[in-house]
């Protein structure tokens, strides 16, 4: 927002804050890199977290609202996606592209590890890429959002169908991808006034017991609760419950992760921080920390951290939260923009209308110089 002293004029002159590529917002920059490294942290700890129910009832906690936090998020700069040729070939180069890139990356990496034999598959996201998969078929559905009456309500429909429906998840993680999808449609659904609303103080207060309590359940859950309830990839069947627990544990969850996260986004400071520029480059961290966590896990580093209980916790926790930080930075996106964000003009027919609005922007330009 424009500062106290800012003239009117500067004030009309600057683009609004939720229109993403004009004015990148600190705010969600701030949540965006918060948020990966609590996903950093949630793999990492999913590795050492047995045998220890405090860092498995925070694990829990954690897996509760740290990928709602990020999908609502997704959802919200979403908002502006329609079938227009320069969206649809930003989808195209920017997540389909790195889903298929990492996703052979990954299937190669575990094969010369000697951990599978089994052919690379396309079509059965492993390990981290189910989120591109997911967020490609997301955004594809965002015109479909905009024009139903009640969009909430028939993604929560959607996600609970999904939870009593088995073998979903065995091509293109459906299973997963349906049941966030009420994440991402309230993304869409939100409005910068919802996002200050959650920032004031009182909120920010009443967070901190929320939170509490939220760290005592998450105790309370470790041994009665199955913990493929917090993927929401599994059905009811799958967890070995009931069918119709499969409803009533989608709303459920769908509550408590929306409560976390906006405890969590209370929290995230609006300012420019430190780690605010981290931001951009959330997508690098995000899919090349699995990388890191993998080579831990296959060189028997996380057995050596349980091993030292507390102390090996607390140093893989530190360590993950370095690792994510060290790849979101701006020399590693320079390294891996080939594949997380390449041109491939060569692949694309050229726009007429894109062509008119350089043309006329390039007109602009000159007539400013001469002038």
């Amino acid at each position: 927002m424009p500062g106290p002293r800012t003239p009117t004029s500067a004030q009309e002159r600057q683009p609004p804050a939720d229109r993403p590529g004009r004015r990148r917002d600190a705010f969600f920059d701030n949540a965006k890199y918060l948020a990966i490294v609590l996903v950093a942290l949630g793999h990492s700890w999913s590795a050492i977290k047995s045998d220890n129910r405090v860092l498995e009832g925070l694990y829990n906690v954690v897996y509760t609202f740290h990928m709602p936090a990020f999908i609502v998020i997704s959802g919200y700069f979403s908002r502006s996606f329609d079938m227009r040729p320069d969206r649809l070939k930003r989808l195209i180069t920017g997540i389909a592209v790195p889903y298929l890139l990492f996703q052979i990356a990954y299937s190669l990496f575990r094969r010369y590890a000697g951990q599978a034999t089994d052919p690379i598959s396309l079509v059965s996201p492993y390990y981290l890429t189910w989120f591109l998969c997911a967020l490609f078929i997301w955004r594809l559905t965002t015109p479909v959002w905009k024009l139903v009456r009640w969009p909430l309500p028939l993604a929560l429909g959607i996600a609970m169908v999904a939870s009593v429906s088995r073998g979903i998840d065995d091509n293109l993680d459906l299973g997963r991808v349906l049941q966030f999808l009420p994440c991402f449609v309230l993304g869409l659904l939100l409005k910068p006034e919802h996002f200050a609303l959650i920032r004031r103080r009182r909120v920010r207060v009443l967070s901190v017991p929320v939170f509490a309590a939220a760290l005592a359940v998450g105790w309370w859950t470790v041994p009665r609760i199955d913990g493929g309830w917090f993927y929401r990839q599994y059905s009811a069947q799958d967890v070995g419950a009931p069918w119709w627990t499969g409803p009533f544990m989608t709303l459920a969850m769908f509550g408590c992760s929306l409560l976390l996260t906006a405890c969590f986004l209370a929290w995230v400071p609006g300012r420019r921080t430190w780690f605010t520029a981290l931001g951009a480059g959330t997508l690098y961290g995000y899919l090349l920390h699995g990388f890191v966590v993998k080579s831990c896990y296959y060189a028997g580093g996380f057995d050596l951290a349980q091993r030292h209980g507390a102390l090996g916790a607390a140093a893989v926790t530190v360590l993950a939260a370095a690792a994510v930080t060290l790849l979101c930075t701006k020399p590693v996106q320079r390294v891996f923009r080939f594949a997380m964000e390449p041109k491939m003009e060569w692949a694309f027919k050229q726009d007429a209308a894109e062509l008119a609005r350089e043309r006329q922007k390039t007109e602009l330009e000159r007539e400013k110089v001469s002038a």
